[in-house]
């Protein structure tokens, strides 16, 4: 069920939903978010993500291709190094070629430095130099301590000398639309170099600290065995974070005075060294099993992956009821208005208005307490049974609700051209088609895709994914009724509630032949995806819903974020445990986008 309220000529706010999930409801616009103190964290990104004007061009770069550092992050190479499971062998080979790319990194800031026409930039690019030849220091240690120079051993590979030649070249001034540095008039036209070149080197420096302090917070206080103890120390320490810090602010001080299209040529080539570099760690030889990707060991004729998702509030940026709420207003009659004959009556757009906030107002009230009379009154162990009996009330007060929205009469003469136009619009998370477009495109995989909704149209949601080239999805939501392509008000209703959706869920199971075996992975936001989340093989919580976590938490669900889950999972495969997903085991585990899930599922 889904009820708004609109007191305003904006977009309706679902309030039922919003206190579903304890969010805040702002009458004005809310407060700006507080910036991390953590100037390489990465903050959730939606698609209705504003990037601060004010912040550098290195930050606002860092943001906006937040993709890329995340693929990097769950790349086999970074979780088995992570975890510290990675195989000698394979970390001595990622020493030979990262000593080659350190060795270009120090040719390209020689080159800036020459380039750059301001004495504080100079130094500063000199410092940063020195802070490679301190990182090939430490290479060499490592060569010194295995008694052999892999680096010697191991010749450059192609993803290796695809970046290193890319870093060059940009610092040599090889840049589309730039004068060869032989001919250049000016020494601000010289300068622009050392500011494309900053541009190339600038995402590398912060990916390595971003990696390194995402590694740092998974050792244990006490652990004194992790093999890559060391590498991960030096990429999470102050004196390494502060070199990445002094490369973005000497990127924005040298960028201040280029023009617009002087400065897509930079954001061009940060997204292009950030691409080179997920390439880099996908290249890197490993040798041992690994539990990312979950396509990895996929065989289409013995396995069947089985995705199922949310859709209000995980796929959409906005909930479906506000949107058939704000179709229902806009095209409803005004008060003094006649309505054609023989076309279905509908209430006026001002008391459909106050009918809807009269339902919101109750459906909200009623929820809460209704969560409140299923908790249990102390944490109890993880019991998937009592959980589902407790889910029955929930689902009872779900039916009641619909009930009364269609006793009201609000979903009353909607045009069905209209709920498809409006689909075709729909803002869906950053992401999500993606993953479903990426997924279902892939030959060698035997992929069913299912979305599971309490949506009351099922038109929008498959106008929503169709007109973006997915028809291969499978909806199960409620349905309008409509006589002429115009809504009766009456709502056929299949999914209704937790109940419901649990029951579709383990219908699609019982029908599919037995001639594979079937891993399920679930994706939802909310309460009403808790049966389902828990009851799939992997369930992945995406959002921030504080409702889900307190009903879940109460009942002995533990919440495990996606990547250090994977760094444990990852560590306890290389000790001798099978990699086996298993549902019902009260495990959910939480990602803050669609990146991750792209990342762990697919992969790059």
């Amino acid at each position: 069920m889904r009820l708004l309220l609109s007191s305003s000529p904006y977009p309706i706010k679902t309030l039922f939903r919003l206190a579903r999930s304890h969010r805040r409801v702002y009458s004005s616009p809310p407060p700006p978010t507080r910036r991390s103190s953590n100037p390489m964290a990465i903050p959730p990104k939606s698609a209705a993500a504003v990037i601060p004007i004010e912040e550098g061009i290195a930050r606002r770069f860092w943001i906006k291709f937040r993709r890329e550092s995340v693929l990097s992050l769950y790349s086999p190479f970074a979780l088995c190094l992570a975890s510290g499971s990675l195989k000698i062998d394979n970390f001595r080979h990622y020493i030979s070629q990262d000593v080659h790319f350190l060795k270009a990194f120090a040719q390209a800031y020689e080159l800036a430095e020459d380039c750059a026409d301001d004495d504080d930039a100079k130094l500063a690019i000199s410092e940063l130099r020195k802070g490679v030849m301190e990182e090939l220091k430490m290479h060499d240690s490592f060569v010194q301590e295995w008694g052999s120079d892999c680096v010697k051993e191991s010749p450059v590979n192609s993803a290796t000398l695809k970046y290193t030649e890319f870093l060059l070249a940009t610092a040599s001034g090889k840049v589309e639309g730039l004068k060869a540095p032989g001919i250049l008039a000016t020494p601000f036209e010289k300068t622009k170099i050392a500011a494309y070149t900053l541009g190339a080197m600038t995402p590398c420096m912060r990916l390595y600290a971003f990696l390194g302090k995402e590694f740092q917070a998974l050792l244990e206080p006490n652990e004194h065995d992790h093999s890559y103890k060391k590498w991960i120390e030096n990429y999470s320490s102050e004196s390494f974070q502060a070199s990445a810090l002094q490369t973005e602010d000497l990127l924005d001080k040298l960028s201040v005075s280029l023009t617009g299209e002087e400065l897509n040529i930079i954001e061009k080539l940060y997204h292009q060294a950030m691409k080179l570099e997920i390439e880099f760690f996908y290249a890197q030889t490993l040798t041992q099993p690994t539990v990312v990707p979950l396509t990895k060991e996929h065989d289409p004729v013995q396995d069947r992956l089985m995705i199922f998702s949310d859709f209000d509030l995980t796929c959409t940026v906005v909930d479906s009821s506000a949107i058939l709420a704000e179709i229902a207003i806009v095209t409803a009659p005004k008060s003094d208005q006649n309505q054609l004959e023989g076309r279905i009556a509908r209430i006026s757009s001002a008391e459909l208005r106050n009918t809807w906030g009269l339902l919101s107002r109750q459906y909200t009230e009623e929820y809460e307490h209704c969560i409140e009379s299923i908790l249990p009154s102390e944490k109890v162990e993880f019991n998937y049974e009592a959980l589902h009996k407790a889910f029955e009330q929930l689902s009872d007060f779900e039916r009641r609700a619909n009930s009364r929205v269609i006793e009201s009469g609000v979903l009353k003469g909607l045009n069905l051209e209209d709920i498809k136009r409006a689909g075709e619009r729909l803002i869906l998370q950053d992401g999500c088609i993606n993953f479903f477009q990426k997924i279902a495109s892939y030959e060698n995989i035997n992929v069913n895709i299912h979305v599971l909704s309490y949506c009351w149209c099922g038109d929008l949601i498959r106008a929503a994914f169709s007109s973006r080239g997915l028809d291969v999805l499978n909806v199960h939501a409620n349905e309008f009724s409509f006589e002429e392509s115009i809504s009766s008000g009456e709502i056929v209703r299949k999914v209704q509630s937790p109940i419901d959706k649990i029951q579709a869920f383990n219908d699609i199971l019982q029908d599919c032949s037995n001639d594979r075996k079937n891993l399920t992975v679930y994706i939802g936001d909310s309460v009403g995806d808790l049966l389902c989340l828990l009851k799939a093989d992997i369930g992945i919580v995406i959002g921030s819903s504080s409702s889900l976590r307190r009903v879940g938490s109460q009942y002995g669900v533990s919440f495990v974020p996606l990547f250090p889950g994977l760094v444990k999972k990852q560590k306890e495969y290389a000790e001798g445990s099978p990699c086996i997903w298993k549902g019902q085991s009260g495990i959910l585990y939480t990602a803050s986008s669609w990146d991750d899930i792209h990342a762990f599922v697919l992969g790059y």
